[in-house]
């Protein structure tokens, strides 16, 4: 069975541009404290040869997430991936439903320094970290 994640109560991450329509839809849903999680339903169109979730679509993933954790720290204002390092530490395959949750690790006037972990069910499948850049100040 398919999982249903409005049934779970996730809502579709609106304001979604172009490329991110390509590889989502991308879900989320409000936790404790004001956090939120990030959801994707893996699919086919997902996979690599393997037939397992292709890492550059996880690596888009944690991208987005960890960019819309940014950027709504610094209250929507624009800013940019400086760099992205991960980690991956299991397959994720077509069905899976795919959750993320990052932290700011630091924050200095123009650079923001974050840490993510996805999962599927308790299993944690790829990690990273990221430096952001809050443009037009140096």
């Amino acid at each position: 069975m398919t999982f249903d994640p409005i049934a779970a109560g996730w809502k579709q991450r609106h304001g979604q541009g172009p490329f991110t329509q390509l590889v989502g839809p991308i879900f989320a849903k409000r936790e404790a404290e004001g956090a939120s999680a990030y959801g994707l339903l893996a699919e086919e169109r997902h996979t690599n040869s393997r037939g397992v979730v292709h890492g550059g679509m996880l690596m888009t993933f944690a991208d987005h997430m960890l960019g819309w954790l940014v950027w709504d720290l610094v209250d929507r204002r624009p800013c940019a991936t400086v760099s992205l390092n991960s980690q991956f530490t299991a397959a994720v395959k077509p069905g899976d439903w795919v959750e993320m949750r990052g932290r700011v690790i630091r924050q200095t006037r123009s650079l923001i320094f974050v840490q993510g972990t996805m999962t599927v069910g308790e299993k944690t499948v790829f990690a990273a970290e990221g430096i952001w850049k809050l443009l037009g100040v140096d």
